[in-house]
């Protein structure tokens, strides 16, 4: 039952995210505690120029989605009436409209949305991309600073400034962390659901039968693996020596706190993005095992911070092009990187539920916003599965879910951006079902073959990195020999020696773009290569940016030592570098500030990269939380 009587909801949830931009059209994603209706006003503040000013009415223009007795999902599609100059800064209000009703606006509603010295959230319209913020992996329990910060003091300084202006922020995975939540996040995901009824739902083959029964049972906190699915005949993951969970379907170390209901994930995504909820929440221990209160309240330092830090992240998400794409974290560790592992899951209807329920999460916060009319099927297929009471034919709703195959998507900037779906379009090992699966199947990569053809250059975003570091790719190959590919997490792009083959020959022919920019994350560290193709005049020019994470981090002193056996093992003229499937690829280093020996850059923050019309010219550095700015120089 709904706790709102209680206290006052505020207004909007979460949002306003300004999603995908064009000269064109301009798209809102927010969340409100009601079903209002919405005005729209986009104008040009220089020459006093009105873009749009009216009711966002008509199906075309507004979607809604109730998940909630007091929560609702919006998509705003706003066309713009004339003309517009790339480099405009458009200036925008959202009014709330409800039937009896004084209308309220978004700058009225959300003062802290606004930069010092303005009256209206905007952002800036470009059609030639020239730079990208991107990062991935926020997880926030993780001790490290919050890198979209970063992406608030830059959009706050292109005020001043219009050299810091980022044409757009490109979110390239784990936005939010499923499987890997933390005591206090769970907590107050339990008072979100009170406060905003959001949508509980009967559970098959599980220990509880209802999602409201999660919270009362004493494995609730800190102990979720024991009310998660097992699977007899799914692979071994229990041995202590490989530091797995005992449930081999859902095989992340951390799943302590797994969310399980698709109430638990949309609690998530508000928690994630918004202060407005934290302020209705209170947090405390009262419900959490002896045992594990000291885990506890070192997550709650953590928590608290993050929370505080809240308002910057919706100012910074509501003035700046924002686009994501899912790996796998948004949904659970380890999502579908083996046969096996998509068999013992998607044959269990519980562990289905689960993953599906994240999925219908990613759709409405992250996927719909990216692509609007790319994902209109998928709404027009699920919003039927939406009533004012709850869900109907909830496993209807998730097998549509998991059936669509359109997540990936384009956008038509100068240069063009290829956004893959590494995860749902996998290529699957028939020889054994415990083999990692290639990150795209045949017929995904000769899609992406097709889009490539013809253009000058590309910047592509893959959630892991096409070229990784050598020697954790061969500790994975060893662990996948003995059948422990679920305990290294090896999902590389060489781990498939199919996807492997043809995306390097998709960059050796000769019908693809002479430069090519990557953009990665996935991994919690940093790094920059340059590649070009040995024995071959007129190479194609890559450069691999990864920028991870965002709050997230590697084990420091491990990664050290990782960087110094790769420089040993796998240096210029090692002849190791022959046993790999890269081999006629020259792979240089870019040096974290030229440093000496270090190649890889263990710090949260968020990327930036500048590229010239051609991508002739890629400059990337990492915009440490720490403050610190660290540029990798590519060598003469």
């Amino acid at each position: 039952m709904s706790q709102s009587t209680f206290q006052p909801l505020p207004e909007v949830l979460a949002g306003p995210i300004v999603r995908q931009v064009h000269t064109k059209q301009v798209n809102f994603w927010l969340m409100t505690s009601k079903p209002y209706d919405f005005e729209v006003l986009l104008h040009n503040l220089v020459n006093q120029e009105v873009l749009f000013d009216g009711a966002a009415s008509t199906p075309e223009l507004f979607s809604q989605v109730q998940v909630g007795e007091h929560a609702f999902v919006n998509l705003l599609t706003i066309p713009v009436n004339v003309d517009v100059k790339c480099g405009t800064r458009i200036y925008y209000d959202i009014k709330l409209c409800r039937e009896n009703e004084l209308p309220l606006t978004i700058s009225e509603l959300l003062p802290d949305l606004l930069y010092q010295g303005q009256t209206l959230p905007s952002f800036v319209v470009k059609q030639a991309v020239r730079q990208i913020l991107h990062g991935s992996c926020r997880k926030p329990h993780h001790d490290s600073g919050d890198g979209l910060l970063v992406v608030d003091s830059q959009l706050e300084a292109a005020f001043k400034d219009a050299q810091c202006s980022p044409d757009l922020l490109m979110l390239s995975g784990d936005q939010v962390y499923t499987d890997d939540v933390a005591g206090p996040m769970l907590v107050a995901i339990k008072q979100t659901i009170g406060h905003l009824g959001l949508f509980n739902e009967t559970l098959s083959g599980a220990v509880i039968e209802h999602s409201l029964d999660v919270f009362e049972h004493p494995d609730c906190y800190y102990q979720r693996p024991k009310l998660l699915p097992d699977e007899p005949s799914a692979e071994n993951t229990q041995k202590k020596f490989f530091g797995a969970k005992k449930k081999p379907i859902f095989t992340s170390v951390n799943a302590n706190n797994h969310l399980i209901s698709f109430a638990e994930v949309m609690a998530m995504y508000i928690l994630t993005w918004s202060p407005e909820m934290w302020r209705l929440v209170n947090i405390d221990d009262k419900d959490i095992p002896i045992p594990f209160r000291a885990t506890f309240a070192k997550e709650k330092i953590a928590i608290d911070q993050f929370s505080r830090g809240l308002s910057r992240v919706r100012r910074a998400l509501a003035h700046v092009p924002v686009y994501m794409v899912f790996d796998d974290h948004d949904i659970t560790d380890d999502w579908n990187l083996t046969r096996g592992w998509e068999e013992a899951v998607y044959g269990n209807q519980f562990a289905k539920r689960i993953v599906g329920n994240a999925l219908i999460g990613y759709w409405l916060c992250q996927g719909w916003g990216n692509n609007p009319q790319d994902l209109a099927g998928l709404y027009q297929n699920c919003r039927e599965h939406f009533s004012k009471t709850g869900i109907v034919e909830h496993d209807k709703l998730v097998d549509q879910v998991l059936g669509w195959e359109h997540w990936h998507y384009h956008l038509d900037t100068s240069p063009k951006i290829l956004v893959l779906d590494t995860r749902t379009q996998r290529w699957r090992s028939e020889s054994n079902k415990n083999k990692p699966s290639g990150l795209m199947d045949w017929e995904a990569l000769s899609e992406l073959q097709q889009e490539l053809i013809g253009q000058e250059a590309v910047i592509m975003i893959s959630a892991a990195p096409v070229f990784g570091v050598k020697l954790i790719e061969t500790i994975q190959k060893v662990f996948t020999f003995f059948g422990k590919a679920l305990t290294v997490d090896a999902e590389n792009w060489m781990a498939h020696k199919g996807t492997a083959s043809v995306i390097l020959n998709i960059f050796r022919n000769r019908k693809t773009p002479p430069n090519f920019v990557i953009l990665s994350g996935d991994v919690h560290y940093s790094f920059v290569y340059d590649i070009t193709l040995r024995f071959r005049h007129n190479s194609p020019n890559i450069t691999q940016i990864t920028s991870s994470g965002i709050k997230n981090e590697f084990p420091d002193s491990l990664l050290q030592w990782f960087d110094r056996l790769n420089r040993v093992f796998y240096s210029k003229y090692s002849p190791l570098n022959w046993f790999t499937q890269r081999r006629n690829m020259l792979v240089k280093h870019r040096r974290p500030d030229n440093h000496k020996v270090r190649t890889l850059l263990n710090g949260s923050g968020i990327g930036l990269l500048k590229v010239d019309a051609d991508c002739s010219k890629v400059e990337a550095q990492q915009m440490c939380a720490s403050g610190k700015i660290v540029t990798f120089k590519k060598k003469d």
